[in-house]
């Protein structure tokens, strides 16, 4: 291996010194490796050194005549002994006994086992120093080089030798700018020729020789023009200004700015380095131009402009960005590594002290450290240049621990060095160098050296290394490297055009042979090269000098990786995208053909390997105009056309009507909290915020404060200098979410010129009214990019209606920060209040003063407060001045005022008609199109309604105006109003012919907006539409016409659509109806009821079914596909469900049951996939793992059980409880279970292995919940005890123990960023704590009862709370303010939800009902209903878009949580109803509630003809008097109220009782009332004056029933007291007092002929009393618990008893016997009654069910099921025609069914209901019908219909579609839409919806 041949030849002959240093270097570091290979390779290499060395001395008689030739030799040979000897210890004896040959040719002497004897240094073996990065090694080795003490002399430096030709001269850097100066006040052409002049002003020289004659000339004259001087740096200024200003900073204007930043005044040149910097800072994505803007600013700042706050500040954006940018885009790190640089080149220049380690430094330096693993070279090579940059940059060390890091001496020697570079003394700088190289590198740093060359070098031969491996050893991240400096002074030279000097500084730096500098000068030639600005010679030699350090292995090192990194620029410059130097191409050609052949290999390896591309040159463009100086020099005037919007705006403003509101700071405020909106609104405009927004509801006020705003800003205007208010009527812009500020000047007739003026140059206030009304979405201020740079400077004030916000609405308005997403500081919002009293009358004095109407101040006044209605509608501020205008229209002095209703259409409907309504609703064709146009598109002009609410109204007369139809079939008839004739408000006609009208029909108009406008989801017309078919009939019957037509022509589909679901909205019912065939896709028939209603073959395709009535209905052939039902089947376990919860990712389900067993199903089709038993009682709580493998689960049986997701198994039995476990949770990591027992302890287990960590036992009394801290440090736990407790994690210590509470303490939650914990407890509070220290931060206090749950907000700003006193708080945890009271209408709240996104709230009540609550709002969003027991739990999905819930009915219920909202019908009671009863006069009954109010409702209609009450107070019974034309009730309030039927009016209040009034009835001839009452007395009332006539006091106990002899002269009366006691009505003497029950009276009656009284008790009997003498003349027993009522039949023969045993029984009072006991129902009877005729009794009881019984057979005629909520009262009555059955419910629902009594068979029809309910499909008949998904039917089916509904796919016949055959079909569509657009506006209606209708098909 060592023979002559195998010697490599150096291509160029070393000289003797050169090689004599190299034999040296490499023997020494041959002598200290223990690495096999590479001893030999070094050894190798030595032997080619000696034979330069012996080549050498052959010219070197000089070099010998002074050393001596004696003394060559010796040490020639003492190398070829050490080389020997290194071969000996390796084994290569023969190769070693060849050198020790060449020893003893030199003049050496061998000795045995080659211990050489020598003349001369070779006697001593040493170990290597501390600083040497090899390990010691065990062989004899000479100590010191046999080379090192011959004293050769030294030829100056290590200078390499390279090709004379390569920069042999320097020259004019490419840079340099020549412009002839300007004359004063005349036009720059452009902005270098600006920086030229302020350069020449400045008497700065950097922008190159320009001070010949003509510039000094000009300067001598500038000198003397002060204005001239100014002029030019105000343009300068200004140009920066406008960069700010510039839309898109490109790279022409970046590089504008940055040839101007070297001449800029200091504060100019900071407020453009800022620019900079919030340009990238604030950028989605990373903008280039900037970045390299701001490098270059840096570059060439003056030291003096730059502070170390700037460059800091600086470094920290391009750090965070690193983080961000990493791994994402090459050419963006690639660019932000060169800003770094120079950051950090211009912070070691500026001798930064203050740089903080721990928060910069180090986390930098590691950043950079961990790039070194990159992939690609150049990152790599770029990481090495920053962290050796950082290295220069001092930090923030105290002095003493800098002294221990490095010496005081380099320190300095930085300092010089920078200076140095500056000045270009390039004999100083490499003597800094050199003294950088001595005091930073040492042995160690040449040990390194040399070992990474020699790696190379092995790598070389051995070409078994990757080059980017190899390219990272060659870079240091460990300490200070000489190279970074030296590279720091190639750059100045190279930016000078000093290219002579960079020449001498590469050849000569005593770095040269380090890798990085190598590499580093490779990368800058390449530059060289590569930038077309260079002169083509000077490129050249670049190329040159590349290949001369590829080929030169002994001057420039063998080193791998530098031959591959100049080859990849080689080839890249090569490449098309550099320009392809054919020079570059001819230098790769010369190097494949004329090197040796591994070099060769290495060429031919880079063209076979792909281009490993790296930026070479950074360049800005040409600077052409136009530029931004351009644009500063030529602003146009805009103060003409300010003064005209002025003037025009201030025009429009006229006299108005203005009251300033009020406004509170949120949706979540009470109204009581108020303060004046101007004020909030001025602070806004004076401080920092960017958004306002003004919320209210419709009418609020908002665009008249709008309108104010704007008058007094430009009354406040100041020319030139004022900020300009803008206000913009959104509905009027085309797309305001771009550029709407231009758009809106445009409009004014502002140029574009002017606009960009004023955008570059002035602030706006933005007043931007009706959001909602031009239906936006987007976030105008962001999507406008408003204060962005380049933008307009504005602030933002803008309206939206309250109820057109959803979830999260914040985000619409919101200012948003990349970095921060949200600044709440930058937006501000407030709702406007409905007017006070003050503001009420204070609006009417000044409407009075204003309009002089027909009325004075106090006749409105009055009027307001006689009519309740009114008075509520004129809060709000639209309708107050609606109410103004029409009221003396109205209202008829004459009338009785409180009993007056005036509702929102009628005075819409009175609204004047005169103006812009008479303009508008003409029947002109124009006008008519204008009318239909608007509504559904934003016009480009300005005409607008007055209120949005009047266009929804115009709408809706568009689509049915009464007053329009009435004309057309009377037209000679004179109507005084718009509106129904039989509404409450009308002015009756005084004509004839008012049959006529009534009988009058319309057809359906198919041009009408009904027919081609769907309607269905805008709520505000559909409230019109609906109020307008409660008043006209004929508009009823004409929406029915459109369903009717639907079935034959499809055209009618939208139409029909539209048409059911005003009516289903209206409270039509559809029972018994054929709508067989309808078309009606898309229609909301939610909350229908559809009895029996045949539905065959019709088109219900996406019909909003949701809580629908389908009882009975025939669903045949029905399309449904799509159909939504609000609900997916419920899960029904056979055992009772004790928890349930999804997975993580929302696919599966899992539910614990009380028999110790675990389900899990899939939420795609809610199929079981496994059921698992483990326990040994009740699963009382499942959880899931964070990742979803794991379920936990807890029981009584004292254990956990950890259960494997996927198979169901148990993977571990946690036990050590010795008592029930109540909670179990996981850890936000998933690797720890938490639980806590009864036992008084907390135990953490091992997921893993199941191990128990920790067990805590503080806790005297049971522990009842633990929970992690989000940050899984922490664990709180609450207790019986009273406290809550926060544990360590790792340590187990109890960090504070939590106390305050007064009772148990059930639930607690930590805040999402774990900072506070709230708890809650059976005092009736919640807390909330302080993590850290343990305080009480709030006391939440407002609940009456146990606080239940407790649950924070995803965002943690909110608690919520549940408590049995049936309310839900929402409280704010900045503030602890209770933001709302969600109060459930009955029953405990047992748990409650947040939605995922935290919008909603869902609540679990003893009412058998979930609620979905807004959280903004506090309003009920939706009720659904279904369970029929109490629901114990609710959850979410993970999406939010479903919710869960459990009962004790067994079942688990999913909603849809997305599919529509509650109506909540404004007639239903909102509490349970108490009583129902018959009128006996009219079709209608009375209903009495807990709400405080008795509803009068229509029989056969149910709509509600009168609502009485509305005293707060309960009303328990309710009495008709016998005229029928008045209502007595008795309330909680002690009080009797008597009640106009026809008016409404409040007769007589009957005060005297000193306790509740527990029953209440008129006397048959209606003279008198009688009262009973928890007082124990009854009272008789004296109906015509309100005298209580007696008082009747013997009774002990509270009187529970009091009624009227047949003819009402007695009264009796029962009581706890256990009697019924007769009594005289004239003489108020206790006739008799009837004694025998043991136990409570409930029921006393008369029979029809007033000889006997029946008595009902709870000693489970029944009595027959002879009302003559007091006896008992029968005991009717049979019962087996206590009766509770007991009626007589209408003949008087019979009675009927009611008992909680279950059974009815009817009893012959002629003998006592009973007849039949009716059996069928499963819990007790709560009433009874008798069909008037007497054959027919129906009962009511707990189980929820109604049963219908024949007299005379005792049979079961009837039975009413699927009443979801428990039925508290019943009656039968009848009309003249049919037969009805009403019944009143626990939730405030009343109903009514019809009784149809056949020959056989007797039926009961659902007629209506007042309130939604749930979805009922018994008995419904799905039968082939189409499009129904798996998930719906199995829904259908398990509710109770029947049938087998179609499979979805098509018979196998039609499974395969024809191509050909669909594509034939979509091209004829095709070109019914091309010729359709290409066709005139003459196209139809018809043939738009021929099209849709083929398309949908």
């Amino acid at each position: 291996m060592f023979s002559r041949n195998l010697v490599p030849m150096p291509k160029k002959a070393l000289s003797l010194q050169q090689a004599l240093e190299l034999t040296e270097i490499y023997l020494e570091n041959a002598s200290k490796t223990n690495d096999h290979d590479i001893t030999l390779v070094l050894c190798h290499d030595a032997e080619v050194a000696l034979f330069q060395a012996k080549s050498a001395t052959r010219n070197a008689s000089t070099d010998l005549q002074v050393t001596g030739e004696v003394a060559l030799r010796e040490g020639i040979a003492a190398a070829y002994i050490t080389i020997g000897q290194l071969l000996e210890i390796q084994e290569y004896r023969s190769e070693a006994k060849a050198m020790f040959k060449k020893a003893e040719k030199w003049g050496g002497h061998v000795q045995q086992s080659g211990r050489v004897a020598r003349r001369s240094h070779l006697n001593s073996v040493a170990q290597p120093t501390e600083e040497t990065s090899f390990p010691a090694k065990n062989t004899s080795v000479p100590e010191q080089s046999p080379l090192h003490s011959l004293n050769l002399p030294k030829q100056g430096r290590d200078i390499a030798m390279i090709p004379h030709n390569i920069f042999a001269t320097n020259i004019s850097p490419p840079s340099v700018i020549v412009f002839k100066p300007p004359k004063a006040d005349k036009h720059l052409s452009s902005t270098p020729q600006l920086a030229c002049c302020l350069g020449l002003l400045q008497g700065s020289h950097s922008l190159g020789e320009i001070v010949d004659s003509v510039a000094r000339n000009w300067l001598q004259v500038t000198r003397d023009n002060s204005d001239e001087q100014e002029r030019l740096k105000n343009l300068a200024t200004e140009v920066i200004r406008a960069f700010k200003r510039d839309e898109f900073k490109d790279a022409k204007a970046v590089a504008e700015v940055v040839t101007l930043a070297p001449v800029l005044e200091k504060d100019d040149f900071r407020y453009l380095l800022m620019q900079f910097y919030q340009g990238i800072d604030q950028s989605g994505l990373l903008n280039v131009h900037q970045l390299e803007g701001l490098a270059q600013l840096i570059q060439g700042a003056d030291p003096g402009y730059l502070e170390a706050d700037d460059l800091v500040k600086v470094l920290e954006l391009i750090s965070q960005r690193l983080k961000e940018t990493h791994r994402q885009s090459q050419q963006y790190m690639y660019r932000l590594m060169y800003a770094l640089l120079h950051v950090l080149d211009a912070m070691a220049d500026t001798k930064i002290k203050d740089l903080d380690r721990a928060k910069l430094h180090e986390p930098l330096s590691s950043y950079l450290n961990g790039l070194k693993s990159s992939s690609d070279p150049f990152l790599v090579y770029q990481a090495a240049y920053a962290y050796q940059a950082l290295q220069w940059v001092p930090d923030n060390e105290t002095l003493w621990q800098t002294t221990l890091r490095r010496t005081g001496k380099v320190i300095q020697v930085v300092s010089g060095l920078l200076k140095a570079v500056k000045g270009l003394d390039l004999n100083g700088f490499m003597e800094g160098l050199k003294d950088i190289q001595q005091g930073l590198a040492g042995a160690s740093d040449v040990v390194k050296l040399i070992k990474d060359t020699y790696d190379d070098v092995n790598t070389l031969a051995k070409s078994g290394q990757d080059f980017l491996d190899c390219l990272k050893e060659s870079f240091s991240f460990d300490r200070k490297r000489s190279w970074y400096p030296a590279l720091r002074g190639a750059d100045t030279l190279i930016r000078d055009g000093e290219l002579e000097k960079f020449r001498k500084l590469v050849c000569e730096a005593p770095c040269r042979r380090d890798p990085a500098f190598q590499i580093g000068v490779c990368q800058r030639l390449g530059e060289i090269a590569a930038n077309p600005m260079w002169d083509v010679e000077i490129r050249r030699s670049a190329v040159v000098f590349l290949g001369e350090i590829f080929q030169n292995d002994a001057e420039w090192g063998r080193q791998t990786n530098i031959k591959q990194w100049i080859l990849n620029i080689l080839k890249q410059l090569a490449s098309p995208s550099e320009g392809a130097l054919q020079f570059a191409k001819a230098m790769l050609q010369d190097l494949e053909t004329n090197v040796d052949g591994k070099k060769q290999a290495l060429v031919q390896a880079c063209r076979d390997n792909e281009l490993i591309s790296h930026p070479l040159n950074v360049s800005f463009p040409a600077l052409e105009s136009p530029s931004l100086l351009d644009r500063v020099q030529n602003r146009p005037d805009v103060e003409g056309n300010l003064r005209l919007l002025r003037k025009r705006r201030l025009d429009e403003q006229g006299h108005t009507v203005y009251i300033p509101p009020q406004a509170k700071a949120s949706l979540q405020v009470s109204d009581s909290v108020r303060f004046p909106l101007m004020e909030m609104v001025q602070e806004f405009l004076d401080g920092d915020q960017k958004v306002f927004l003004l919320l209210g509801d419709s009418g609020a006020g908002k665009s008249t404060f709008n309108l104010q705003l704007e008058c007094d800003l430009w009354k406040a205007y100041e020319k030139n200098i004022g900020i300009i208010p803008l206000h913009i009527n959104l509905p009027a812009i085309d797309k305001p979410e771009h550029d709407m500020i231009a758009k809106q000047l445009r409009n004014a007739e502002f140029t574009e010129t002017q606009i960009r003026e004023l955008k570059f140059n002035r602030r706006f206030i933005l007043i931007c009214d009706g959001y909602d009304e031009s239906q936006q979405s987007h976030n105008l201020y962001m999507s406008n990019r408003l204060n962005q740079p380049g933008e307009w400077n504005a602030k933002i004030v803008i309206s939206c209606r309250s109820e057109y916000l959803g979830v999260d609405y914040r985000d619409r308005f919101q200012p948003v920060d990349r970095n921060r997403q949200s600044e709440p500081v930058l937006f501000q919002e407030a709702v406007i209040t409905p007017f006070s009293v003050n503001q009420t009358e204070e609006y009417i004095d000044q409407y009075v003063s204003l309009h002089q109407p027909l009325w004075d101040a106090n006749e409105y006044k009055t009027t307001l407060d006689l009519i309740p209605s009114l008075k509520e509608l004129v809060k709000n501020p639209f309708l107050m001045s609606l109410s103004l205008e029409v009221l003396p229209r109205m209202v008829d002095p004459r009338q009785h005022l409180s009993a007056t209703r005036i509702t929102r259409v009628a005075l819409y409907d009175q609204f004047d008609e005169g103006s812009w309504k008479a303009a508008f609703f003409s029947r002109d064709e124009e006008k008519q199109l204008l009318r239909e146009a608007c509504p559904l598109t934003r016009s480009g002009n300005q005409h607008r309604f007055i209120h949005r609410s009047l266009l929804e109204y115009g709408l809706a007369l568009a689509v049915f105006d009464p007053l329009e139809w009435k004309e057309q079939i009377l037209p000679e008839l004179t109507m005084v109003r718009r509106g129904s004739m039989s509404s409450d408000m009308s002015f009756r006609i005084l004509d004839p012919t008012e049959d006529l009208i009534l009988k009058t029909e319309i057809g359906p108009d198919l041009n009408s907006p009904l027919a081609w406008r769907n309607f269905v989801n805008e709520p505000s017309v559909l409230q019109f539409l609906v109020e307008r078919v409660q008043q006209e009939s004929v508009f009823k019957k004409q929406l029915l016409d459109y369903i009717e037509y639907s079935k034959t022509d499809k055209k009618w589909r939208i139409a029909a659509a539209n048409a059911i679901t005003i009516l289903v909205r209206a409270g039509v019912q559809f029972n018994c109806v054929d709508l067989s065939g309808i078309q009606i896709p898309g229609a909301d028939l939610s909350y229908g009821v559809f009895d029996s209603t045949q539905f065959q073959e019709a088109d219900l395709r996406h019909v909003n079914l949701r809580g629908v009535w389908l009882h009975k209905a025939n669903l045949n052939k029905a399309q449904m596909t799509g159909v939504q039902f609000g609900e997916l089947p419920y899960l029904r376990e056979v055992h009772k469900v004790c928890w349930c919860g999804y997975s993580p990712d929302g696919k599966f389900f899992a539910v614990g049951l009380d028999k110790g067993t675990i389900s899990v199903y899939s939420t795609s089709n809610w199929e079981r996939l496994w059921t698992s038993k483990g326990h040994d009682n009740w699963v009382l709580n499942v959880i899931h793992s964070p990742k979803g493998d794991l379920i936990a689960s807890r029981s009584w049986d004292k254990t956990v059980q950890l259960w494997d997701f996927e198979t169901g198994t148990c993977r571990h039995n946690l036990s050590g409880h010795r008592s029930t476990v109540n909670w179990v949770a996981c850890s936000p990591q998933g690797d720890q279970i938490a639980s806590a027992g009864d036992d008084n302890t907390v135990r953490l287990w091992n997921v893993e292995t199941g191990e128990c960590r920790h067990v805590f036992t503080d806790h005297t009394h049971a522990v009842q919940m633990v929970v992690y801290s989000p940050k899984n440090k922490q664990v709180a736990s609450c207790s019986d005890d009273t406290t809550v407790r926060l544990w360590d994690v790792e340590t187990g210590v109890c960090c504070h123990t939590l106390e305050g509470h007064h009772g148990y303490v059930r639930s607690v939650v930590y805040s999402p960023q774990g900072d506070r914990v709230a708890s809650a407890s059976h005092d009736k509070t919640v807390r909330l704590w302080d993590v850290e220290t343990g305080a009480c931060c709030f006391t939440f206090t407002g609940h009456t009862k146990e606080v239940c749950d407790l649950k924070c907000s995803p965002k943690g700003d909110q608690i919520a709370s549940a408590s049995n006193d049936g309310t839900v708080r929402l409280w704010n945890v900045q503030t602890g303010d209770c933001l709302h009271v969600l109060r459930v209408s009955t029953g405990n709240v047992w748990k409650i939800a947040y939605s995922p996104q935290g919008d909603q709230i869902a609540s679990a009540s003893d009412d058998c009902t979930v609620r979905l609550w807004g959280v903004e709002t506090g309003l009920c969003n939706q009720t659904l209903i279904g369970h029929t027991e109490k629901i114990q739990s609710v959850v979410y999905s993970p999406k939010g878009d479903h919710v869960a819930s459990y009962s004790e009915d067994g079942t688990v219920r999913l909603w849809d949580v997305n599919i529509g909202t509650s109506r909540h019908l404004a007639s239903g009671h909102s509490k349970r109803v108490w009583r129902v009863m018959f009128s006996p006069t009219r079709d209608e009954f009375a209903s009495s509630s807990w709400d405080g109010t008795i509803r009068l409702w229509d029989v056969k209609t149910g709509v509600c003809q009168l609502v009485l009450g509305g005293y707060g107070s309960w009303i328990r019974n309710v009495a008709y008097s016998p005229q029928g034309n008045q209502i007595a009730y008795g309330s909680d309030h002690y009080t009797v109220r008597l009640w106009d039927v026809e008016t409404g009016a409040c007769l007589r209040t009957l005060t005297g009782h000193s306790n509740h009034v527990t029953s209440v009835v008129y006397s048959p001839q209606g003279k008198q009332v009688a009262s009973a009452s928890s007082d124990n007395t009854v009272r008789l009332w004296d109906v015509e004056t309100g005298d209580c006539r007696h008082v009747f006091t013997d009774h002990t106990d509270l009187v529970l029933m009091v009624v009227y002899s047949p003819k009402g002269k007695q009264v009796a009366s029962c009581s706890l007291d256990t009697t019924v006691r007769l009594w005289d009505v004239e003489t108020g003497v206790c006739c008799h007092t009837l004694k025998g029950h043991h136990g409570y009276v409930r029921s006393v009656v008369y029979s029809p002929q007033g000889d006997r009284v029946a008595s009902a008790s709870h000693d489970k009997t029944v009595r027959l009393w002879d009302v003559r003498t007091g006896a008992c003349l029968y005991i009717l027993s049979g019962h087996n618990d206590i009766v509770l009522s007991v009626q007589y039949s209408p003949k008087g023969d019979q009675v009927v008893s009611a008992s909680n045993d279950g059974t009815v029984r009817l009893w012959d009072v002629g003998t006592g016997d009973c007849q039949h006991t009716l059996i069928g129902h499963s819990d007790a009877i709560l009433e009874t009654a008798y069909s008037p005729q007497g054959d027919q009794v129906a009962s009511v009881s707990s189980d929820r069910s109604v049963r219908l019984w024949d007299v005379a057979s005792g049979q079961c005629r009837a039975v009413i099921q699927d009443i979801r909520s428990p039925i508290k009262t019943l009656d039968l009555g009848s009309t003249s025609n049919a037969k009805y059955l009403v019944i009143g419910c626990e939730d405030g629902s009343v109903q009514t069914w019809q009784v149809i009594d056949g020959e056989d068979q007797c039926h009961v029809r659902l007629c209506w209901r007042t309130t939604e309910g749930e979805l009922i499909v018994r008995d419904a008949s799905i039968q082939d019908v189409q499009g129904l998904n798996q998930l719906n039917k199995r829904l259908l089916t398990e509710r109770g219909a029947v049938g087998e509904p179609a499979h979805r796919l098509w018979e196998p016949s039609k499974k395969l579609v024809d191509m050909g055959s669909l594509m034939s079909k979509l091209k004829q569509l095709s070109n019914t839409l091309a010729a359709y657009s290409s066709s005139t506006v003459d196209t139809s209606v018809e043939q738009l919806k021929y099209i849709a209708e083929e398309l949908e098909d």
